[in-house]
């Protein structure tokens, strides 16, 4: 290993950058290369660091922008081991689960910098060891849960029954809402069953019954661990964000310098339904905070964590309960792209926190290091609505002729699909991104702009609106 990657197991702070082909460069090595980790590999080349990019297929998004990539089945410990040892990496930043995590762990042990650490990476890939840690390493409230074997019908139901009905079952091994299912009566129970089966990631056969929560809005804090002015470890807060999911998948996300804009409800109601509250939404500013302290806090390592919540009112009071965390930028978190200045959003937040540099942040008034959007903004997805290869997509002009509005397309090379239900597709291809006036007026622009855009593949050459992708045609936030 070289002194530059010694230094940085250590978590010292870094003070000298090169160019990307220098012997001495800064290289950072993303294992998993879909469109959250090109972010960070676009803000690590405006530092001039070295890039590589791998995944288990070609021409992955940030594939497409690194200066070198290989494909790999990354849960082939010995690939992975090939790559960080050809490589000699100064930060392994992990973007996705699905990797050989007895590796991983073992490189870290022989003093490879992997980011934020190996331990967080097994802990959040499995929904039974995530939630166990939320609940009881860092002791913040959740939903009512217990754990079940799939493979088991009459144990499934007797789970279901046991948290009451509506409930929510997911796959232990599974993420962006794949594997599961909304429970509302036993009607459901076998065909969730048979979801959390099939959608498991890998072999898992384990599922969590989650009581249902009728909370009022659903946040994502981008909690950053980073490193301070003394060398220390603390964590800094972006805004809280909202957001808003179809079966488990983010749709779209907003953030804003006025919280109150969209807490502690959901933006559409306040105004509507509820009037502003400035003191309510300051109280679940601070209990989101400092539930995403404790989580993050019990993961340690360096970066960002992009920890679920779930925010309630009872009887004028807020609640906060805590739902999932991953251990680096968050798919709603994109949302950042608009609403904070080049070179803080949180790809470059992740960045900055692995490698040691500065991550700049305000104390407020009840002493959390806060980092503040310049504009309210909000995201909404582009999704597929049908499979194949060679994804197309028109309307772009229209989507895109509207002041303060960007559209992201990730270049996804293809839309897996099965035979008989080529449209049964949930793959994100892209995302609008909208400034507004505030949260609402943003989340509307996104909205309306990435519903002008249709997609089409190679295998399927007629066009589909992005009103008739899967998720549209089941609900959709602001034509419910």
């Amino acid at each position: 290993m070289n002194s530059n990657l010694q230094s940085q197991s250590k978590y010292t702070k870094r003070d000298i950058l090169t160019s990307p082909f220098n012997e001495n460069s800064c290289k950072i090595l993303l294992l998993g290369s879909g469109e959250l980790g090109r972010e960070v590999i676009i803000q690590a080349q405006r530092l001039g660091m070295a890039t590589v990019a791998v995944d288990r297929y070609e021409n992955a998004p940030a594939q497409q922008v690194a200066h070198k990539s290989h494909t790999i089945d990354m849960l082939d410990g010995d690939a992975v081991r090939h790559v960080v040892e050809l490589e000699k990496p100064s930060a392994i930043v992990c973007e996705i689960e699905a990797i050989n995590l007895d590796m991983l762990m073992q490189l870290e042990k022989e003093g490879w910098p992997v980011r934020p650490n190996a331990e967080a990476v097994w802990i959040t890939m499995n929904r039974e060891r995530s939630r166990d840690m939320i609940a009881k390493k860092a002791g913040v409230q959740t939903s009512k849960y217990t754990y079940v074997d799939t493979e088991d019908s009459a144990a499934f139901k007797d789970a279901v029954e046991k948290i009451g009905y509506p409930c929510i079952s997911k796959a232990i091994m599974s993420s962006s809402g794949h594997g599961s299912y909304f429970i509302k009566t036993h009607k459901d129970i076998e065909p969730a069953r048979l979801i959390a089966l099939k959608d498991a990631r890998g072999s898992g056969t384990r599922a969590i019954i989650e009581e249902y929560i009728d909370f009022d809005t659903e946040v994502t804090e981008l909690a950053v661990r980073h490193l301070d002015e003394n060398g220390k470890i603390v964590t800094s807060f972006p805004r809280p964000i909202g957001h808003y999911q179809i079966d488990g998948d983010y749709h779209a996300s907003w953030q804003s310098p006025n919280v109150a804009e969209y807490l502690p409800w959901k933006p559409q109601d306040i105004g509507a339904k509820f009037k502003p509250d400035e003191d309510l939404a300051k109280k679940a500013e601070k209990k989101i905070y400092e539930a995403a302290e404790k989580i993050t806090g019990a993961l340690g390592g360096l970066g960002v964590f992009g920890v679920e919540l779930f925010v309630k009112v009872e009887d004028g009071k807020v609640r906060v309960l805590g739902n999932e965390c991953s251990p680096r930028p968050h798919d709603t978190g994109m949302v950042t792209f608009m609403s904070h200045m080049i070179g803080m959003n949180e790809g470059a937040l992740h960045l900055r926190a692995i490698c040691g540099l500065p991550v700049p942040a305000r104390i407020n008034e009840d002493g959390y290091r806060v980092i503040d959007p310049i504009m309210p903004a909000s995201s909404h997805v582009i999704k597929a609505a049908s499979g194949g290869w060679d994804p197309e997509f028109s309307g772009i002009w229209n989507a895109g002729n509207m002041q303060g509005v960007n559209v992201y397309l990730f270049g996804k090379p293809n839309v897996p699909y099965e035979p008989d239900s080529p449209n049964e597709v949930h793959r994100r291809l892209g995302i609008v991104l909208a400034t507004g006036r505030d949260a609402l007026d943003a989340k509307k622009k996104a909205e309306t702009s990435a519903h002008k855009i249709d997609m089409r593949t190679r295998q399927f050459e007629e066009w589909v609106s992005q009103d008739n992708t899967l998720d549209a045609r089941k609900k959709h936030i602001l034509k419910s």
